[in-house]
């Protein structure tokens, strides 16, 4: 049986596509820099295995009352994820320094 404790962190492929764009604008400076910024991104996630309310509600999301959405802050970045069941899913990774609202808007916009 499975520790109810226990979830499974998956990443959705715009997730992993955000992370791998980040990384690579970052890599152009310094691999090495990219490379851990990666390795915290994804130690950040996998930790959501035990904890996966840890993360606060989006201002953004919370005004309108869309509070399944949750993110945790890797800064200057924002990891933004939803659970479902015994299953966490990593949904994106964004600049923190950008609105989120635009962000979430463009890329809504270009599906």
């Amino acid at each position: 049986m499975n520790d109810p404790t226990s979830y499974r962190v998956e990443w959705a492929d715009v997730a992993r596509r955000d992370l791998d764009e980040i990384c690579a604008h970052i890599s152009k400076d310094s691999l090495t820099a990219a490379l851990r910024l990666a390795d915290r991104i994804e130690e950040r996630a996998a930790a959501l295995e035990s904890m996966p309310y840890r993360g606060r509600v989006p201002p953004e999301l919370e005004r309108f009352r869309l509070q399944i959405y949750r993110e945790l802050l890797i800064t200057p970045f924002r990891l933004v994820y939803r659970v479902y069941g015994d299953k966490v899913v990593v949904l994106g990774v964004f600049d923190g320094r950008r609105n989120l609202e635009d962000v979430l808007l463009a890329r809504l916009l270009s599906m």
